[in-house]
């Protein structure tokens, strides 16, 4: 019998199996980072100024400002009634001039008196009355024009001035309000400086020290750079968390009473990094993909540390000799074949 032989041979049998996935391949870079703590806490005002009134019983005539309005040192913001202050200073006033006439009388008769003192003209008890009337009213003329002073510095209180270039974050004067001494009327953020006010673990603290880099996440804007200011002498007893109080550029005044995180520059460390889409999460766990001579993957689970932009370092798994694939792990399995793109 004569054996003929097919010509529908399998070849799909012979044929090599097809590449799963082109990819491209980076090696890790060497890169220098700052280790970095991690803090949240609240924007607030780095000094906040209460500007109230320093008179009793006057009505208030006029509100100049509003919350949200910038002012200067020196700006009047509140002006009060002045009717009855400027009558008491009126009063006072010809209370200065009596006292005057009452100084040049006595002061008349006491240079008198001590010309006539070596005739004998006048009697020693009426030259000690006359001596003694000139030292009371000059001693009243003094209280007199004292007085004078307190009803001017009155009336300059009339008009309620800023105390210091700021921001008004708060408004309680109302036209026609009848103010007591020590009424708050508004509160300011004196330089519109802003400050962040940041919560660290504890065990952070011996190596956070004044003037550290820190870079704030404001919601919806772009990072806010600043320099830490002061760290907090204590620790919450509730929370084993401190203080770090961080200073702002001046140029930035972001919203008072947002809760914002962050983190606190501590020192530059060499870092292994990574593109962050070579990064592929399963079941919680990081991986990459690593290619050989034999263009099969290899999946190697790896633990990741800190991320600047958009990279990742690796702090196990990999050395810097590994080729990595840059993305679409996520369609790859153990051991499958690829085929690597030409780098341009």
């Amino acid at each position: 019998m004569v054996a003929f032989l097919s010509p529908f041979r399998n070849v799909a049998a012979e044929q090599a199996p097809a590449p799963a996935l082109t990819v491209s391949l980076t090696t890790p870079v060497q890169r220098d980072w700052p280790e970095t703590v991690p803090a949240s806490g609240w924007l607030k005002p780095w000094q906040e100024a209460i500007i109230a009134s320093e008179i009793s019983g006057l009505r208030i005539t006029d509100v100049l400002v509003d919350v949200g309005a910038v002012v200067t040192k020196g700006q009047t913001l509140v002006r009060l009634s002045q009717e009855s202050v400027l009558a008491d200073l009126r009063k006072q006033e010809a209370a200065v001039e009596t006292a005057k006439a009452s100084l040049s009388k006595a002061k008349a008769n006491a240079d008198r008196a001590r010309q006539l003192r070596p005739s004998g003209a006048l009697s020693d008890e009426k030259i000690v009355e006359y001596l003694a009337d000139e030292q009371t009213a000059t001693a009243s003329l003094a209280s007199e024009e004292a007085a004078l002073d307190s009803e001017r510095i009155r009336l300059a209180q009339t008009a309620i001035t800023a105390v210091d270039d700021g921001i008004i974050t708060s408004r309680s004067a109302d036209l026609g309000a009848v103010v007591s001494a020590g009424t708050e009327l508004f509160r300011m953020v004196r330089q519109q400086r802003v400050e962040w006010q940041a919560e660290v673990s504890a065990r952070y603290l011996p190596r956070i020290t004044e003037g550290l880099d820190v870079e704030i996440n404001e919601p919806g804007d772009l990072p806010i750079r600043g320099k830490v200011r002061l760290v907090a002498p204590s620790v919450s007893t509730d929370t084993s968390r401190a203080i770090v109080y961080v200073t702002l550029p001046a140029d930035v005044r972001p919203r008072v009473g947002l809760y914002v995180t962050g983190t606190i520059e501590l020192r530059t460390t060499p870092a292994l990094t990574v593109p962050e889409t070579a990064i592929v999460f399963r079941d919680g766990i990081s991986y990459l993909f690593t290619a050989g001579a034999d263009q099969r993957v290899r999946r190697i689970r790896v633990e990741t540390g800190r991320r600047n932009d958009t990279e990742v370092e690796i702090v196990s798994g990999i050395d810097q000799s590994s080729k990595v694939v840059t993305a679409g792990g996520a369609f790859l399995s153990d051991n499958a074949l690829v085929k690597v793109a030409e780098n341009d």
